[in-house]
């Protein structure tokens, strides 16, 4: 099986977080496949400015997700490894890359973006990164 290593960043401002419709109607948030000799942060940024054309800060590490799925154009299970991270976008600003393949996206509140998000895990992961977030606000 082929492994795949990306980052993505979980961006909030307030009590809303950033997800990207994506063109199989899926609501996600924003990833990258991590190249040689990039790191991790870099990548995460990257992908949140160009998919969402959102600029953004990275608070903290979010941990990592990872799920598998049959690539039909590679013809080979593929392991996706992603590393996440709590970002502070500046503004809710945002243009979605409909080159990319989004359909829609926004700033959604908390509570309702997690019911939205389309995977379990992805849901769990912007429960508990919106926690850290809260507590680093109020450092």
């Amino acid at each position: 099986m082929r492994q795949r290593n990306c980052a993505g960043g979980v961006v909030f401002v307030d009590n809303k977080v950033f997800l990207l419709r994506n063109d199989k109607g899926e609501w996600v948030l924003p990833k990258g496949v991590i190249r040689d000799g990039e790191l991790a942060s870099e990548v995460a940024l990257k992908r949140v400015e160009h998919e969402a054309g959102l600029k953004a800060k990275i608070v903290a590490p979010a941990g990592e997700t990872r799920y598998e799925f049959f690539s039909i154009s590679r013809r080979a299970p593929i392991s996706n490894k992603i590393d996440w991270f709590i970002m502070q976008a500046e503004d809710e600003n945002y243009t979605i890359n409909k080159e990319e393949g989004f359909q829609d996206g926004g700033f959604y509140p908390t509570s309702e973006a997690a019911d939205r998000i389309t995977y379990s895990q992805d849901q769990a992961l912007v429960r508990l990164a919106y926690e850290k977030y809260l507590a680093f606000q109020k450092e």
